[in-house]
């Protein structure tokens, strides 16, 4: 049986006066996983390699047995054909954009507008995460949790292989973050994609994620049990 997530990566990245070497290698065999590490130790540079977006990435990135990267074999697919979700710590909701404008972002090149195959998908997900009298709103009117929603509604809506979360709860305040924590984990239940979350927080490992992987200066040094 494949593992949910396989992956091998290393790149260096260069910054004045320093450099970074990541080095990091793991198996996760669960749906939900927790990578957790200092500030700096290299997870949200893991995220990027898995999506596509870091630099000179070698070694292997493997979902469910399917190859996103393999050098050794000649196998690095596009950002855009990996098939995986990215949800950035703020957000990353286009200003200018409506909520259904920003879910067709992902479904539709080149600025088209939606099919009827496409306008199913973001009538489905504005249903599923209850957006629907936002659906209109610009991103400046929405409150924390409504753009937490139409993110992960974003990132689902090409039906990803993998979802990939960056600390998405570290920029709220203490008591929002408890309340959306509560609702991403059911959001996460209900959706059933398999995901791959960075965070520093105990209490987001507890809550969202089946295993964890904690990752120092470029390394793993610890694969567990959450």
């Amino acid at each position: 049986m494949n593992a949910v997530l396989d992956l091998h990566v290393q790149t260096t990245l260069h910054s004045p006066g320093r450099s970074f070497v990541l080095d990091a290698r793991f198996v996760s065999q669960t749906a939900r996983t927790a990578l957790i590490g200092a500030s700096g130790s290299g997870k949200s540079t893991v995220l990027m390699a898995i999506a596509g977006l870091a630099p000179q990435v070698r070694g292997h990135v493997r979902v469910a047995g399917r190859a996103l990267l393999d050098t050794a074999n000649g196998i690095d697919l596009p950002a855009r054909e990996r098939q995986v979700g990215l949800v950035f710590q703020d957000y990353a909701l286009f200003p200018h954009l409506t909520v259904e404008q920003n879910l067709a972002f992902g479904l539709c090149r080149h600025g088209k507008r939606p099919g009827e195959a496409e306008q199913a998908r973001i009538d489905a997900l504005v249903q599923q995460f209850d957006l629907q009298a936002l659906r209109r709103a610009l991103p400046r009117y929405l409150s924390g949790g409504q753009r937490q929603r139409v993110a992960l509604a974003r990132a689902l809506a090409p039906q990803p292989q993998l979802l990939l979360l960056d600390e998405p709860l570290s920029a709220l305040d203490t008591q929002l973050r408890i309340r959306l924590r509560a609702e991403l984990a059911e959001m996460l239940e209900r959706v059933q994609v398999p995901t791959l979350l960075v965070t520093h927080d105990p209490s987001d490992v507890e809550a969202l994620a089946q295993s964890v992987v904690e990752i120092d200066a470029g390394r793993v040094r610890l694969k567990s049990a959450a």
